[in-house]
């Protein structure tokens, strides 16, 4: 069992302490039978994909994350994607409605989690669908990804529920790939990445810088200058350590094979004041 790492920072604003924490789920062992939409299936070692899980974990705990761990869901092949359960904005947790329907399992126990951790609730509710994939936050700016898996009305909801709040929902085109941070992500300065050929609309964004690799397109935000992301994407590291940030690969190659990246492997709480 990994021990756990706590960080706390304080807000120079009000001087409570903002936690950084991120849930996380270990992967099941039906990981293989998870959903492929966009690219041709591959054979899954499940026993790898438990390392490869176990060193993300190492590497978000190594700089200063607190892991949250939610229970483990064996007959839910797709449940280590948890990023995809939830939308959060400050201390508000929106809960979403899988497009996929065999996924909406497994909300339930991320709610528990976040509910836990001091989160105010909020839900997408029938007939709406939103997964946390499409959402892409840079600072109070929500750019969500309409597509395949997040319907117009549920970014409607999205909208009427944290517009209030100070953000603003910015809906963007998603058809070449399964959730939008499949196609792009950013870079601390608020700079939007994105692997060109899957990328409906780079001009949909203020600042857009084109990546080499697909893979290349998905980072974590460490803190401090440092990008989790995907030891595949070799000259996209390159990049970015020419940017001057740090990158920290970690191989997540079994995760890939089942359209995953860096981002849908965890629920970055950074906004939860204490």
């Amino acid at each position: 069992m990994l021990s756990p790492m706590t960080s706390a920072l304080p807000n120079p604003m009000t001087g409570r302490t903002t936690s950084r924490k991120a849930l996380v789920r270990r992967p099941s062992p039906r990981l293989a039978d998870g959903l492929v939409t966009h690219i041709d299936r591959t054979p899954v070692d499940p026993a790898l994909a438990l390392r490869q899980w176990e060193v993300y974990v190492v590497a978000l705990r190594a700089h200063g994350w607190e892991t949250v761990e939610l229970p483990a869901l064996d007959d839910c092949p797709d449940g280590v994607f948890v990023e995809d359960t939830m939308v959060v904005h400050r201390n508000v947790a929106v809960m979403g409605r899988p497009g996929a329907e065999s996924r909406r399992p497994e909300t339930a126990t991320a709610e528990e989690a976040v509910t836990g951790l001091g989160c105010s609730l909020n839900r997408i509710r029938e007939p709406g669908t939103l997964e946390g994939g499409d959402v892409l936050k840079i600072g109070d700016t929500l750019y969500v990804g309409r597509g395949g898996r997040t319907s117009g009305d549920g970014i409607r909801q999205l909208r009427a529920a944290l517009e209030p709040l100070g953000a603003r929902v910015v809906a963007v085109p998603v058809s070449k790939v399964l959730h939008l941070k499949s196609a792009v992500t950013a870079l601390p300065d608020g700079t939007v990445i994105g692997y060109p050929p899957l990328v409906d609309d780079p001009a949909a964004f203020p600042r857009f810088l084109p990546v080499p690799e697909e893979s290349g397109a998905h980072v974590v935000l460490l803190g401090g200058g440092k990008l989790l992301m995907a030891a595949s994407a070799p000259r996209s590291a390159e990049l970015f350590a020419d940017l001057g940030y740090e990158p920290v690969p970690v191989d997540i190659s079994e995760f890939e094979k089942m359209e995953g990246c860096v981002t849908c492997l965890s629920v970055r709480l950074r906004g939860l004041y204490g």
